[in-house]
């Protein structure tokens, strides 16, 4: 990796090659076969290393990319144009932070055999191990990892560095598969390895850790920002009751720190142990986080952690910019008829391989805007309410609120915000948002409001509602969802449906 002033750092250019490994990971809604997805995230990963504007500098070419059959894992081989280098890229599984740290299943441990004969056994988690035999067999067209960094060492100059990276679940991974690949002989010069990790959490115990850190790397580098809670697992992810900071939050309400001590717990007996030379990140909060997750709820608190774990932020504390965002739907035109409605699709990202399901069924000939930021279609055969999206070689829009379709009516209802977003019984609120009609009843929690007064229907809709009396006691939070139901829709709560009720 090229570490000369002026170029990009090589904790800078690792980062980066980890985030694209995010490329093309959540499967077309419709569906698609894993070869499928696996040639979608091959273009994608091309696509990305081809941006000159990131850290990777178009330095780096594509060798080889596999993806697991059940989409919990990928990696890619890529090498360096200008050094004698390569990197190996571990993706783990997508998901939420919860359900990534309880598919470690770290309550039990295995040896960890991999790497030969250490001079006494070490330990791993089960799922750990189980993610790295995944790594390590899954194949691109008969080709393994080992087979593909083969054929690129042995027509590689002398004394090649392979460099072994990975951002989270993939930084875990990383830190079993950098050793097994040193363990094994290669063609020509033998290579070093250098290990970077990007908010990994821990494989195995301190004996795992002990090994790997007694071999000789080229570099041993562990980066971790200090208020993201999956790398404190499995070592110490009790601190994180005392997050965040308040102001300006969110700080952990009870039910947060049940939540913490339930995840805590998963190891049982068993010591973890970090693997490598630690580089904190963000130790002052205040200067990077979230501004809309900041209330005292499990939502916020969760969604604060998914913003300090995420490759973006990652990469904006190592001062590298970001990768290229895959595709995003803002809104809708249309949201409702039957099948053969026009629909105009709003957002951005709306490149190369695009494509548009409504629900589980795909659409037929998605014209796209030059500008990349407006789809039109027409809705396919379906029932119900679903979800529009788009797929491109970048990967999938989640669903959000507003880029819902409803089959027959009526429109689906959204609540946009409200104003002011805290105060006291008998305060009124004034509800802004989408499709509201004239029966709209407004709760706040559990709670129907004494007094509502629907001063416009449709799009832009504006209700307001008087704050009934919180519903108060232990465990009960001040900050509570305020949703609308009309029209029998029920709105989608977030952040901008949050209302904090103030101290009598």
């Amino acid at each position: 990796m090229p570490t000369e002033q002026g170029t990009p750092t090589t904790p800078q250019v690792a980062m980066t090659l980890a985030a694209i490994a995010a490329t093309a990971a959540t499967p077309r809604p419709s569906g698609e076969t894993a070869a499928q997805q696996q040639n979608r995230a091959f273009l994608g990963v091309n696509e990305q290393l081809a941006d000159s504007s990131l850290a990777t500098g178009n330095d780096w070419s594509l060798r080889w990319l596999a993806l697991s059959p059940d989409n919990a894992n990928m990696a890619y081989l890529a090498a360096s144009r200008s050094s004698n280098a390569f990197a190996v890229v571990l993706r783990g599984t997508v998901a939420n932070v919860t359900d990534l740290l309880e598919d470690l299943d770290v309550g039990t441990v295995v040896p960890f055999t991999a790497v030969g004969s250490p001079a006494a056994p070490v330990a791993v988690s089960k799922g750990a191990m189980e993610a790295f035999s995944q790594v390590v067999t899954m194949d691109a067209a008969g080709v393994t990892l080992v087979q593909a960094l083969a054929g690129a060492l042995a027509g590689a100059a002398p004394n090649p560095t392979v460099h072994v990276i990975g951002h989270s679940l993939g930084g875990c991974i990383a830190t079993m598969v950098a050793p097994y690949l040193r363990a094994l002989t290669w063609p020509g010069a033998t290579p070093g390895f250098a290990l970077y990790t990007f908010a990994a959490p821990t494989a195995g115990g301190p004996d795992f850790a002990a090994y790997v850190d007694s071999l000789n790397w080229v570099a041993n580098e562990r980066y971790y920002n200090a208020w993201d809670l999956v790398p404190q697992a499995w070592t110490s992810l009790d601190d994180a009751k005392k997050w965040y900071p308040d102001p300006p939050g969110p700080a952990a309400n009870d039910d947060i720190k049940a939540v913490i001590t339930a995840i805590a717990a998963l190891p049982g007996p068993h010591g973890y142990a970090q693997v490598g030379d630690a580089n904190p990140l963000n130790p002052d909060y205040k200067s990077d986080y979230d501004p809309v997750m900041v209330k005292k709820t499990l939502q916020d608190f969760m969604g604060q952690v998914a913003y300090q774990h995420a490759n973006s932020t990652y990469l904006g504390l190592l001062g590298a910019p970001d990768v290229l965002p895959g595709p995003v739907v803002r809104a809708i035109t249309g949201t409702t008829g039957k099948a053969g409605s026009a629909v105009v699709i709003a957002g951005s990202g709306f490149g190369a391989g695009t494509a548009v399901d409504f629900g589980a069924v795909p659409c037929r000939n998605p014209a796209v805007s030059g500008d990349g930021t407006a789809i039109s279609v027409y809705a396919p055969p379906g029932v119900g309410v679903v979800a529009v999206r788009v797929t491109t070689n970048l990967g999938t829009s989640p669903a959000v609120p507003l880029g819902q379709f409803a089959y027959g009516g009526p429109a689906p209802v959204v609540l946009t915000g409200i104003a002011p977003d805290s105060g006291r019984k008998g305060d009124p609120v004034t509800i802004t948002g989408v499709n509201f009609g004239s029966d709209a009843q407004v709760f706040f929690g559990d709670n129907p409001s004494p007094s509502v007064r629907v001063e416009r229907t449709g799009t832009p809709g504006q209700i307001v509602a008087t704050a009934p009396a919180p519903t108060t006691g232990l465990g009960k939070p001040r900050t509570i969802d305020v949703t609308v139901l009309s029209n029998g829709y029920s709105s989608p709560t977030g952040p901008a449906a949050e209302f904090t009720y103030k101290e009598l």
